[in-house]
């Protein structure tokens, strides 16, 4: 049989990557990763402890005792460090502030990454970040960049935050986002750019479940041209 595929999607804060990817995972029946998730638990664990997010050197050390898994279910995905669920905890405001920095240490990075191959190794994962394409796996089978217009990711992320109760401030959401873009992209580290041989997808004028079904064609054309176009 042949080895099922490494699909890795990249781009900008609110494109819905995380969403996507849950759902073409699914549609796939491949394992979904969610790799911000694994950097969420890592900043949970530094405030906790109390370590200063700027010192590298100890939340480096931090990290190297952390164990982190991540479990599918059909909700989602169950996140756990050290033994304890967070998937809860890693969403507080407080965390998402502290994973900008915490995603700038080369040592955590390091060590995520290394967790993230790992988990990816024997193919079958639908991954997403900013540098799965680029760092984590170049030589993914599928790779692709999906994008949308900056006033559409600011609408999508409102929509999101008002959904789950939270008063929104558009202006505020888009400058936010736009300052968080070219955080992303100039970052030591890790920086957010389209992988060599990755497809653009641009999603501002279509749906999530169009996106996934897009996306779940072309990777059935792309590793398993045959009669039928169905993954084995």
């Amino acid at each position: 049989m042949r080895r099922k595929p490494v699909v890795a999607l990249d781009g900008p804060v609110g494109v819905g990557k995380s969403t996507v990817a849950r759902k073409l995972a699914r549609r796939l029946g491949f394992l979904y990763i969610d790799t911000g998730a694994m950097y969420r638990a890592v900043a949970l664990d530094a405030l906790r402890q109390g370590v200063p997010l700027e010192d590298f050197e100890a939340v480096g050390r931090r990290v190297g005792s952390l164990e982190i898994r991540l479990v599918p279910e059909d909700e989602g995905t169950r996140v756990f460090c050290n033994g304890e669920d967070v998937t809860e905890a890693i969403r507080a405001p407080e965390v998402s502030r502290a994973t900008s920095p915490i995603a700038d240490n080369p040592a955590v990075r390091a060590r995520l990454v290394a967790l993230q191959r790992a988990m990816g190794a024997g193919g079958g994962v639908v991954m997403e970040g900013r540098d799965i394409g680029t760092v984590v796996f170049p030589d993914a089978e599928a790779k692709f960049y999906l994008d949308a217009r900056a006033e559409i990711r600011a609408e999508r992320r409102a929509r999101q935050m008002e959904a789950a109760g939270r008063a929104t401030d558009r202006a505020s959401i888009l400058a936010d986002l736009l300052e968080r873009d070219r955080r992303d992209r100039s970052r030591p580290v890790g920086a957010l750019r389209v992988a060599d041989g990755a497809e653009i997808v641009d999603t501002s004028d279509m749906s999530e479940d169009e996106v996934v079904e897009a996306l779940a064609q072309r990777i059935v054309r792309l590793t398993f041209p045959r009669p039928g176009g169905r993954c084995p």
